[in-house]
């Protein structure tokens, strides 16, 4: 008898090949999975309780992606029949697309390297080398300097800084947050200029853990996709 070939989804081949690169670094480790399961428990605590702190969770959980909806001209506040249920809809759909990137994130965090890895200067060169070669990365902290460079613009040129810090913040949550902690303690220096440089600091650096981040999660796509087309 002549073979007759299967359909390749008859094959045998795992299921992580299956699906989209993005989805099999979401689920296929505990990490990714447990935040996910956070994020899930977050919003039925924001619907139950929306005037209480809490209902900003599920934006912080999935910062810094989460915080573009911010600049979007509708979002769950919309109001009039369809125009409300389709921009919470949108809204909804950006808000698990963002907590599916950051589990991808963790994922890729999560897979073991091949590699042995080096150590001293080389192996912090190694650790930041994910901020900046791949394109994803580098977009991601262009946004950061551009906020960056408006808040201190706004800060020493222009004559009223307003809310400018609102930027750099949003860019670069959840780890932003704690740039805007530890400036605290210098509002109340003498020095007018130490606080916004402070939280500066603490902005870029927050910065370029997420550019790493974003990076491990373009270097882990790009392994799925070796070893799939492999």
């Amino acid at each position: 008898m002549p073979h007759t070939s299967r359909p390749r989804h008859l094959t045998g081949l795992p299921a992580s090949r299956s699906r989209p690169r993005l989805l099999a670094l979401a689920t296929d480790n505990w990490p990714a999975r447990s935040y996910l399961a956070v994020v899930a428990c977050s919003v039925p605590v924001m619907l139950l309780l929306p005037d209480s702190g809490f209902a900003v969770a599920p934006l912080v959980l999935t910062a810094p992606l989460s915080f573009l909806s911010m600049l979007l001209p509708f979002g769950p506040g919309t109001e009039g029949g369809a125009a409300q249920a389709l921009a919470i809809g949108s809204w909804s759909v950006w808000l698990l697309g963002c907590a599916l990137v950051n589990a991808a994130v963790l994922g890729a965090l999560a897979t073991r390297p091949t590699t042995a890895a080096p150590r001293g200067l080389r192996r912090t060169r190694t650790l930041l080398a994910p901020a900046v070669d791949n394109w994803l990365a580098r977009g991601y902290l262009a946004v950061v300097a551009a906020a960056l460079g408006f808040f201190l613009y706004a800060v020493y040129v222009s004559p009223d800084p307003g809310f400018a810090g609102i930027w750099p913040l949003m860019a670069t949550a959840p780890l932003g947050i704690v740039a805007v902690l530890v400036s605290i303690p210098t509002e109340s220096s003498s020095l007018d200029w130490l606080n916004p440089l402070v939280f500066s600091a603490g902005v870029a650096l927050s910065g370029l853990f997420n550019a790493v981040l974003f990076g491990r999660l373009t270097h882990g796509l790009r392994t799925r996709q070796t070893a799939a087309s492999s």
